[in-house]
């Protein structure tokens, strides 16, 4: 289950590497465009345009740093939860990835990452241990 897991967040990174691609080439072509050109000096069409693109290249290097980590990301059975990991806490079930954090997977399972107070919490930590997020008291029942 976990190879599907990871192989359906690969391609979701996939796809949204691509979307901001295609972002920062518009937001580019944006910054060149006749109607970017100032009109006088309070005008900032372009340098506006510019900050976006910016932000288009940054947003892609994030992505694309992600997207090499989870593939190498190793989904071998862990004693402890760390990246890889498919934790089990109530009825909720979650994957832990280096990136991708907030997507649903198939079968309801949510991707958090080490980085975000949820993650933060499970790493490290084995079945049956209680974790506090949030002022909530989680039990985690199992990890794969």
């Amino acid at each position: 289950m976990k190879a599907k897991l990871k192989e359906e967040l690969v391609a979701f990174l996939q796809n949204a590497l691509a979307t901001a691609e295609a972002a920062h080439a518009n937001a580019i072509e944006g910054t060149t465009h006749s109607e970017s050109k100032s009109e006088g000096d309070k005008d900032t069409r372009a340098t506006e345009a510019s900050y976006v693109a910016r932000g288009q290249a940054m947003r892609i290097e994030e992505l694309r740093t992600g997207l090499i980590a989870v593939e190498k990301m190793s989904i071998d059975a862990h004693e402890k939860i760390a990246s890889g990991s498919l934790v089990t806490v109530g009825e909720k079930k979650y994957f832990v990835a280096p990136a991708g954090g907030g997507t649903m997977l198939a079968g309801k399972v949510q991707v958090v990452t080490p980085k975000s107070p949820l993650g933060r919490a499970l790493c490290g930590k084995e079945e049956d241990d209680e974790v506090e997020v949030n002022a909530r008291t989680l039990t985690i029942t199992r990890i794969e």
